[in-house]
């Protein structure tokens, strides 16, 4: 089970600053959207040549022009990107195309999605990495619960979650084995991200 840090809603300075406080505990280093909207492709490849032995994801949220927008982020250092799976069938397969050809991975952020149908689409369109995803907005009602995982019950895919994951609702969330734990502001936000950070680490360890 990996950690993945999300690096959202940060200035570059406070992107760094808290990779370097947190990075021994940390698998995944994704660059936000916000922050990807602000800096560009500049900081991936700053973050790629800081962290080499890090994975990076980058967090495009493609909705159309996926080859190009794919090409973008594994060109810049990525080596995983997001694309939305309401995004068209078309663009979901040029980003996977584009992985395919740079030894990429592409993840589909299932933000909204509540239809199996369109989850047996994805599996048909080859796709083999996703993430339930309660979005940044959407936490106003509540953060991300276990009830969601019903959604991708038994499919072939690797499951990323995200959502307000925080230290209380992990042990939960552990124990239905998801693949990436995505985490953002209960580590970048605490008072003691390191602290934050290695006891999650600890609780996925376990």
């Amino acid at each position: 089970m990996k950690l993945q840090l999300a690096l959202d809603r940060l200035t570059r300075h406070e992107c760094f600053h808290l990779m370097e406080e947190v990075k021994e505990y940390i698998d995944i280093i994704e660059i936000g959207t916000g922050v990807i909207k602000e800096y560009g492709m500049a900081i991936v490849k700053e973050m790629r040549a800081r962290y080499p032995d890090k994975l990076i994801l980058s967090d495009m949220k493609t909705c159309d022009a996926g080859r190009h927008e794919a090409y973008q982020a594994f060109k810049a250092g990525s080596d995983i990107m997001t694309v939305m799976a309401l995004a068209s069938d078309l663009t979901i397969k040029d980003t996977l195309q584009a992985g395919e050809e740079m030894g990429t991975q592409v993840m589909v952020d299932l933000l909204e999605v509540c239809s199996k149908d369109r989850i047996t689409e994805l599996e048909q369109l080859g796709v083999s990495l996703v993430s339930l995803h309660v979005g940044k907005d959407k936490q106003a009602e509540g953060g991300f619960t276990t009830d969601l995982f019903s959604l991708v019950k038994e499919s072939s895919f690797e499951i990323a979650v995200a959502g307000g994951i925080n230290l209380e609702s992990l042990p939960e969330i552990v124990q239905e084995k998801p693949d990436i734990l995505i985490v953002g502001s209960a580590i970048t936000s605490a008072d003691n991200p390191k602290h934050a950070a290695a006891e999650m680490k600890r609780i996925i360890s376990l």
